[in-house]
């Protein structure tokens, strides 16, 4: 009976380890199956996402201590969306819709600036020549704070363009810091209608042309074309300056660097959708010159410059001087929502012939030569044979009429002297490696 019983136990025994198996296998399973079904679908999770969104809309609709509508609060969840995103997208509400037609299609009066955002902070890329920006003393890298009083933390830059830009003939007070200076400046801008002079050449020497593009509209291609058929004899070594040019247009940068290039990629760009993508490369019959080339770039160089500079030093074709570029590489498109707003959306990158992108990195150049002017110390003391009394009168003859000859020089505005070129270093550092290249090509 005994037996009989342990029997019993160990027959139980076997039973209910044989039920704890079977029950620990279909709890994993049903553990397992339940883990599976708690992992959203991609469509469940864009419903979560939105419904999160509409119940913190709802309570800030409810709480806020300001009554904004429901309208106001989703322009204002919109541009925090798409400003952080990147520097340069944003939603456009009417205002700020009707605002870019104009600066599109229209006239109207500005201060002659490109501007950005670097790090966070509202910066000038550069500002172009002979513009009222230019003529204020403003300079590439300043900080813009304020405004006309206002602050320009947290404005996204679609909204501190469209407060620049006004009337012809209004004025406006715009506070910046400036690298080198212990406070920050005020300066005191008049609005004008904004008109440049995208190119225009000149000569060093007898055989040096000098190029400088400002800015890249529809008319830089031919500008350029022009400026090296009009000088044969300057053909010799080209200078093409860069320096504060904000970009433009993309196929007139392509066009450019095709004029130096005869063969391979000038730049692709890449986007997520592959309809972005795109590839723009050079053609022989588009090559005007092969002779040496500088280029000059510097902190105001952008976006269309990068590119220039960047596919020509890829390329090995020109020798790029001055200081690193401002690293805007990406491509932006204005995306209409309804019919009086729209997005602007990064949509794709720039990447250079060899692969390497410029966005916030910008171009490096060959040679770092920092701004300034060349230091230059005469001896006026030195006695030649000139100075002897015997050729004294002679001789202030002949320093006259060079003298006078030397002014007439300085007003010529197609030629630079060496008196301007001590006036930018970087220019003539340029002028010197040029040169040299000249003589190595015999």
């Amino acid at each position: 009976m005994k037996n009989k019983k342990f029997m019993f136990l160990g027959a139980m025994s076997a039973l209910v380890a044989v039920s704890l198996t079977f029950n620990s296998t279909l709890f994993a399973k049903e553990n397992s199956a339940q883990q599976a079904s708690d992992k959203p679908t991609v469509e469940a999770s864009r419903l979560q996402a939105l419904a999160k969104f509409t119940k913190v809309l709802s309570i800030v609709e409810k709480y806020n201590v300001d009554n904004l509508t429901i309208e106001e609060l989703m322009d204002k969840a919109l541009k925090g969306m798409m400003t952080n995103l990147d520097a340069h997208s944003n939603y456009l509400d009417a205002k700020s819709f009707e605002s870019l037609k104009v600066q599109t299609n229209g006239e109207f009066g500005g201060l002659g600036i490109t501007v950005g955002m670097k790090d966070g902070a509202l910066t000038v890329i550069a500002p172009l020549e002979g513009t009222p920006a230019d003529k204020a003393g403003m300079k590439a890298g300043d900080i813009i704070l304020k405004i006309n009083d206002k602050s320009t933390l947290g404005m996204s830059l679609d909204e501190a363009v469209s407060i620049m830009r006004g009337k012809k003939g209004d004025p406006i007070d715009i506070s910046i810091v400036r690298s080198g200076e212990s406070k920050p400046l005020e300066i005191h801008i008049v609005r004008d209608i904004i008109k440049i002079e995208s190119v225009y050449a000149k000569t060093i020497g007898d055989d040096i042309l000098y190029i400088r593009v400002t800015s890249f509209d529809k008319k830089v291609v031919d500008g350029v074309t022009k400026a090296l058929k009009e000088h044969p004899k300057h053909n010799k070594g080209v200078i093409l300056d860069l320096r504060n040019n904000p970009g433009g247009l993309l196929n007139q940068a392509v066009g450019l660097v095709d004029i130096f290039v005869d063969e391979g990629k000038i730049v692709s760009q890449k986007g997520r959708d592959s309809r972005e993508n795109e590839t723009y490369s050079a053609k022989a019959s588009n090559t005007l010159t092969k002779a040496p080339l500088i280029v000059l770039v510097n902190g105001g160089s952008a976006s269309a410059s990068e590119i220039v500079s960047g596919a020509l030093q890829d390329h090995k074709r020109g020798v790029v001087i001055g200081t690193k570029t401002f690293g805007k590489g990406s491509v932006q498109v204005i995306l209409p929502i309804t019919a009086t707003d729209a997005i602007k959306l990064t949509v794709a990158r720039y990447y250079l012939p060899s692969g390497r992108t410029i966005q916030a990195v910008g171009v490096t150049p060959d040679i770092k030569v920092l701004a300034g002017s060349v230091d230059t110390v005469e001896n006026k003391f030195m006695l030649k044979e000139a100075d002897l009394k015997k050729h004294l009168e002679s001789e202030l003859e002949k320093v006259d009429g060079k003298k006078k000859e030397q002014k007439e020089d300085e007003d010529d505005k197609t030629i630079i002297t060496d008196q301007q070129l001590t006036k930018d270093i970087q220019l003539k550092e340029a002028t010197d490696i040029i040169k040299a290249l000249i003589i190595v090509k015999g």
